[in-house]
């Protein structure tokens, strides 16, 4: 089986970390985004990956070439306009002759791809629905089924009495099985919903489209606030299928070097080349990225660093994301900030929760 993952997206909610660098590569645990996604789809003995972009596309191909390094082979096509999330499954047709699998480029998952392809086939399905539980169902599309699992209707962005009314924080999760002749429904070369058109027509039409429940681990990696929950997760055990798993402990990359007087709470995680100079608190969660420096008497918590960041001295940092090449100087502080690539946090300077700082800025 082939599976299309949709990358095209600008991730606007994510910015200022997404001006450079595309969603699909940011870093999750000191690896791309994308790259974890590979390998899951390649344990389900899925590998013959078509990647649908558009914004940033240069970045994602340079990165993973044509998969071989990760047992997969990738294809990719790209849009020179956006189309919607059916618009760019169309535009990967010529690849799709037979079942087929479309993921959210956006979405961390430990879903059971292979039996929701047994549940799929099982019942002859033209289109099988991923749900995930969420806390609150009312920002997503909910999906109504009969006690078989057939889909009969899709409640988009319900209101929180009506939630209650139906009693089920079930949502589109944004992984699909579809067969081929489903591409037939869409037209070509206009922006088209597979959410709120394709699924719709289906429904309309009759067709056999179920909807798989799991208990899976699921997340929409679209905010700041939301990767720094996945960080929170996957360092805590929550996704089952994920390596990199401290527990309580840190995991050292090689070339790392940590002075004796350094005070480790876990979990933490610090990448290869990093150097963690005296007195320096770390309190999980924490990732610190490749080639990253903290030095003297800095307290960094619930954060995630990027590549080759240099903070300190006496610097704190928490709840922030502080991408590649940033420098927080001396008694510097960053409380729930997010910070693009290249920034320079001067001496002495606080940022203030909800700070947001552009690639190339100073601020201070």
């Amino acid at each position: 089986m082939r599976a299309v993952i949709l990358v095209g997206g600008k991730a606007t909610r994510l910015l200022p970390l997404t001006v450079n660098i595309p969603k699909a590569i940011i870093p999750v645990l000191n690896t791309p985004f994308l790259e974890h996604v590979i390998r899951h789809l390649s344990r389900h003995r899925i590998k013959d990956i078509i990647l649908a972009q558009g914004h940033l596309a240069q970045p994602i191909q340079g990165y993973l070439g044509d998969g071989r390094q990760f047992g997969v082979k990738l294809s990719y096509v790209v849009e020179d306009t956006p189309r919607g999330t059916a618009g760019a499954v169309k535009n990967a047709a010529s690849y799709l002759d037979d079942t087929f699998l479309v993921l959210n480029g956006d979405v961390f998952t430990d879903l059971d791809i292979t039996a929701m392809i047994d549940f799929h086939r099982e019942r002859k399905a033209k289109a099988t629905i991923a749900l995930a539980v969420v806390d609150d169902p009312t920002a997503y599309g909910l999906i109504k089924t009969d006690a078989e699992g057939r889909v009969s209707r899709f409640l988009e962005k319900p209101g929180r009495e009506e939630v209650l009314q139906r009693r089920t924080n079930m949502i589109n999760a944004g992984t699909y099985i579809l067969e081929p002749d489903v591409l037939a429904l869409i037209p070509p070369q206009q922006e088209v919903s597979i959410e709120r058109e394709t699924f719709q027509q289906l429904l309309a039409r009759g067709e056999a489209m179920y909807a798989y429940s799991s208990p899976a681990y699921w997340l929409d990696m679209g905010t700041p606030e939301k990767y720094l929950q996945l960080h929170r997760d996957l360092l805590s055990g929550k996704c089952r299928h994920y390596g990199l798993n401290p527990g309580k402990g840190v995991l050292l990359g090689e070339h790392t070097d940590i002075h004796p007087t350094t005070q480790i709470k876990g979990p933490v995680i610090i990448g290869n080349n990093c150097s963690i100079g005296r007195r320096v608190q770390l309190i999980g969660p924490v990732v610190i990225g490749d080639g990253s420096t903290i030095l003297e008497d800095s307290v960094i918590e619930d954060s995630v660093i990027w590549r080759n960041a240099r903070l300190g001295p006496r610097v704190t940092l928490k709840n922030s994301i502080v991408a590649d090449n940033c420098c927080l100087n001396e008694s510097s502080s960053c409380l729930g900030s997010v910070l693009g690539d290249n920034v320079a946090v001067l001496s002495g300077c606080k940022l203030e929760p909800g700070s947001k700082i552009w690639p190339g800025e100073a601020v201070g």
